[in-house]
């Protein structure tokens, strides 16, 4: 945590900085995305998903929608996890309906048609937006950046796309263990520029996203989960020491709290399934958590929303916290809902 922010106009960078208070700082994973009728029509602009996050002004402008209609505590850099292969020049496409597509690495051979660092310059329109968005947000609101961790990326770089346990890249680490490791290490290497460029373009605090941490047994968890999100951040600080890292590791349930103390992230996203009474029991004081709303409680609305609310923040009043989801938020959630959830935050006091 920053003591830099101590004193920030910010909510958000308070918070993260050690800063308890009844309200909480509010953002929602995948704030930007098609449960708004504004992003809807400007995904049309763009002839493919990649193409708008490449595309500075769209992703500039979808950044911003929700922070014009509901006044979110901070602004998510809108982009996706999966820039990083494309622009370590494996082929990366978005098919309508099926999710990405890649080239699949199934070999050595094509893990070493992979460029040996990543492509800063693929990845330059990025840095714009980042730059653009910084430069037309209120004051009062953070600039977030993101990367995928490197077992998240490597999941999809080996399966080609998305599965339901992982088992292309599972099967990859346990036959050919050594060159998992090289593609490992490759990505975070490869992470740490990235997400050093998005902090020199503005971004205030990252946050690392493995979504597909849980899938993994202990000793492999900590191999491919621990070890290489503890290098990304231990290599960001080294070249921004102020540098504020949010870490997810979705799924990660009783290994959070080495998972804590063993990455050196400033601040804890947790997943909904994760008992939010053990977590501010075992994961230290000192650390921000964030979360834990389960995305299906924000489509319901209702008392279920307004139940699952209180118990958050009758959970972790006590201590710094962040409101956020579990994990993203779901294209059929109303917009309703949304506005239901900013008032009762916002009026917790």
């Amino acid at each position: 945590m920053q003591e830099t922010n101590v004193h920030s106009t910010k909510r958000l960078l308070r918070v993260l900085s050690g800063e308890k208070g009844s309200i909480p700082p509010i953002w929602l994973m995948r704030q930007a995305g098609r449960y708004l009728p504004e992003y809807r029509a400007l995904r049309e602009k763009a002839s493919s998903f990649l193409e708008f996050c490449y595309t500075p002004v769209l992703a500039t402008e979808a950044t911003l929608q929700p922070i014009r209609r509901f006044g979110f505590d901070a602004a998510i850099l809108f982009s996706d996890i999966l820039v990083v292969p494309d622009a370590f020049g494996q082929k990366v496409s978005f098919e309508t309906g099926e999710g990405p597509r890649l080239s699949p690495i199934a070999s050595r051979e094509d893990f070493e048609a992979l460029h040996e660092t990543i492509d800063l310059a693929r990845l330059a329109p990025v840095f714009e937006t980042v730059e653009r968005v910084k430069g037309a947000l209120p004051d009062d609101v953070t600039l977030i950046g993101f990367c995928g961790a490197p077992w998240t990326v490597a999941s999809y770089m080996i399966a080609g796309q998305g599965t339901p346990d992982q088992a292309p890249a599972r099967l990859f680490a346990y036959r050919e263990p050594e060159l998992f490791q090289k593609l490992i290490d490759r990505l975070v290497a490869g992470s740490i520029d990235y997400l050093t460029e998005q902090i020199k373009a503005g971004a205030e605090v990252v946050q690392i996203f493995d979504s597909w941490a849980g899938i993994l047994p202990a000793d492999e968890f900590f191999r491919w989960c621990v070890v290489p999100i503890k290098a990304i951040i231990a290599g960001l600080k080294a070249r921004a020491p102020n540098a504020t890292v949010i870490a997810f590791p979705r799924g990660a349930g009783s290994h959070l709290e080495d998972f804590s103390a063993a990455t050196g992230a400033d601040a804890l996203g947790l997943d909904t399934s994760v008992d939010l009474v053990w977590a501010a029991k075992h994961i230290a004081a000192n650390i921000p958590l964030q979360g834990n709303l389960d995305p299906l409680a924000l489509v319901a609305g209702g008392t279920s929303l307004s139940r699952g609310i209180t118990r958050i923040v009758g959970t972790l009043s006590g201590r710094p916290y962040i409101f956020n989801l579990g994990h993203g938020i779901l294209p059929q959630t109303p917009i309703a809902h949304v506005e239901a959830l900013l008032a009762q935050i916002r009026t917790v006091a």
